[in-house]
């Protein structure tokens, strides 16, 4: 019998907090939305518009707690439409940050997974 068990690194949470994206290299202001999920890995939000694969992008958001926002080159690993309305959910994987904000992700995911567990 094959197992078709959860393949990911990291481990999620869900989370409501905004942020903002702009293609690589693009002059256009960024977009806001919200984000549904973060990882160390990476973070879910919607869009209004499809975004190819693998298309490169710059993320922001402010985490609960954090007087800074966020920063990181990312690419977009999955992408869907959801079924109501013309919105897509983006799964959206980091590329490059500072250690510092690396650091304050998990900070952050150690916190909200201990706040689940107990």
């Amino acid at each position: 019998m094959l197992s078709f068990g959860e393949k990911r690194r990291f481990q999620r949470v869900d989370i409501n907090v905004p942020i903002r994206y702009k293609e690589l290299g693009q002059d256009r202001s960024p977009k806001g939305t919200l984000a549904k999920n973060l990882s160390e890995g990476g973070v879910k939000f919607h869009s209004d518009k499809f975004i190819s694969l693998a298309c490169r992008m710059v993320v922001e958001m402010t985490l609960p707690a954090m007087n800074k926002p966020i920063r990181a080159i990312s690419k977009v690993a999955w992408i869907r439409k959801l079924p109501v309305g013309d919105n897509y959910e983006v799964g959206n994987q980091f590329l490059d940050m500072t250690k510092e904000d690396k650091g304050f992700i998990s900070e952050y995911m150690k916190k909200m997974v201990s706040s689940i567990v107990q």
